[in-house]
């Protein structure tokens, strides 16, 4: 079949799906409990004991009937969030999905542990850890959308950055692909990720957000297998002192940040996250290894939020990262 986009038609062999990592868990001895069912309904006794597989991560995939690249692109979402991020945008554009087919590279698209169609442990049986539901308002100024103070229930009342490049009118509807957020997930799901690697074999990492320093061990893993990262806003990096960093000496790295990150205001969120990743860049420079750092407004690229795969000039950005790996990447 063949998907119709700006670049003439993309020629799809074949779509798919799989899961790939986890194991199975015995849940024995807890007791049992009354939960809710339905209104005007009687609680139900729920025993929940048993077998449960746990740790899987899903993934969607497209695959070129023609590929220009023989590396498949792996696509890591956020905390909270799901493989959608790289579907498409919350205001109906293609997103990175469709953007990096037409690139010439397949498509993995996956939804780590917690995410999306990758399910969840029982809580609080196995889990030990309440599922985080992040607010609308917590969304719009951590992603950086608006200042602080500038949300509002009303759409019509919020105040975003004059210059944001997020599709504002679209907020509601981003925010309905939203997941609970499980902070006692992290190993599970870099297992996961290992697992996903080396499933299938050569490939290139694009990672957002939290799942950079996913992406980061799963290259120092696997640096035969992952053949270059792309990261975007890292949640952090290794420190360099705690890796072999000539084991990536050959892997090229691209670190993208967007706009507004406030890197001077006291108590900034994103400080310690730009400085951690910032310290890994420059040692991994230091040894020999390649890293290119790309701050979007110094490219000219102003208003960027932190879901730069959805602002109105992701495209531009997804040119920028398909012309790096055409330079960068040999496969």
């Amino acid at each position: 079949m063949a998907l119709s986009n700006d670049d003439g038609g993309i020629h799809v062999r074949e779509v798919g799906s799989y899961f790939v990592g986890g194991k199975s868990i015995t849940l024995a001895d807890a007791p049992s409990r009354d939960a809710f069912v339905a209104a005007g309904r009687s609680p139900a006794r729920v025993d929940p004991n048993g077998d449960f597989e746990t740790g899987q991560v899903y993934v969607q995939f497209v695959r070129l009937a023609r590929p220009r690249s023989s590396l498949p692109l792996l696509m890591w979402h956020g905390g909270g969030l799901t493989g959608v991020s790289f579907e498409t945008t919350p205001d109906g554009r293609p997103g990175w999905q469709q953007q990096f087919l037409a690139g010439g590279h397949d498509v993995h698209l996956a939804d780590g542990f917690g995410g999306g169609r990758a399910s969840w442990q029982r809580y609080p049986e196995i889990s030990q850890a309440e599922p985080l539901f992040r607010t609308k308002q917590e969304l719009w100024e951590l992603f950086r959308i608006g200042p602080a103070g500038s949300y509002a229930t009303d759409p019509a009342k919020r105040r975003p950055y004059p210059d944001t490049q997020f599709p504002v009118a679209a907020f509601d509807r981003f925010v309905k692909q939203v997941v609970p957020r499980f902070r006692t997930y992290d190993q599970s799901t870099q297992a996961g990720y290992n697992a996903l690697v080396a499933q299938v074999g050569p490939n290139v990492v694009l990672t957002h957000s939290a799942a950079g320093p996913l992406g980061f061990a799963s290259t120092i893993a696997a640096p035969d297998l992952v053949r270059a990262h792309v990261a975007i806003e890292p949640s952090g990096a290794p420190d360099p002192d705690s890796v072999d960093l000539k084991r990536l000496s050959r892997i090229p790295h691209l670190i993208i940040w967007g706009d507004r990150l406030g890197l001077n205001e006291p108590g900034n969120s994103w400080t310690e996250l730009y400085t951690s990743t910032r310290r890994f860049h420059d040692a991994l420079r230091k040894a020999g290894g390649k890293s290119t750092w790309i701050d979007l407004p110094s490219e000219g690229y102003r208003g960027n939020s932190h879901m730069i795969m959805m602002d109105r000039n992701s495209r531009q950005v997804s040119n920028l990262i398909n012309s790096w790996l055409k330079e960068n990447v040999n496969d």
